[in-house]
């Protein structure tokens, strides 16, 4: 073997030895420990929500614009889901994407004029004054969130609601 074959070896060696070390210091400190929620939203009329209001209930964290079809598809679905299981420590919130404050408003006026009362869930404007949360940078629409009772995220969609998150969502709920 040539000392540039050597060369060539060890320096693939030392590459892919910097490649894991990378990767490792990048994970969480226990991969099997699912990541704790953590927000602070503020509604409409200034007041703040906190994640640990919703100690002991599923949550389902939706990420969304207002111009997002995938995203209207699934909320209409998601509002018979809501309705269903209000009463059994479910709770479902919409995060807006959208970047500018007109936009946003403007879609919560459509849904006030277009969704019965008892279907509307709270839905928060992500780029408000104060909005403080750790799902990370969200790179596509729709994305979801479950979060469990005990305040972990315990799956995420990246797009549309497929027909086996529906069972996730129902076993999150304890059924």
């Amino acid at each position: 073997m040539s000392i540039t074959t050597i060369r060539h070896i060890i320096s693939n060696s030392l590459r892919c030895i910097a490649l894991v070390v990378m990767l490792l210091q990048s994970a969480p400190a226990s991969a099997k420990e699912p990541l704790i929620a953590q927000f602070q939203l503020q509604d409409n009329a200034g007041q703040r929500i906190d994640s640990s209001q919703f100690a002991g209930k599923t949550l389902l964290v939706s990420f969304f614009t207002s111009g997002c079809n995938l995203c209207a598809r699934d909320f209409r679905l998601m509002r018979e889901f809501y309705v269903g299981n209000a009463k059994r420590n479910f709770v479902q919130i919409g995060i807006s994407l959208d970047q500018n404050r007109q936009d946003f408003d403007t879609y919560q006026q459509l849904v006030k004029l277009a969704v019965p009362a008892d279907q509307r869930f709270p839905v928060y404007w992500r780029n408000a004054p104060g909005h403080k949360d750790n799902f990370g940078v969200i790179q596509n629409q729709p994305t979801h969130f479950v979060i469990s009772a005990k305040g972990q995220i315990v799956w995420k969609r990246e797009g549309s609601f497929q027909a086996e998150d529906w069972d996730n969502l129902w076993e999150a709920l304890g059924n």
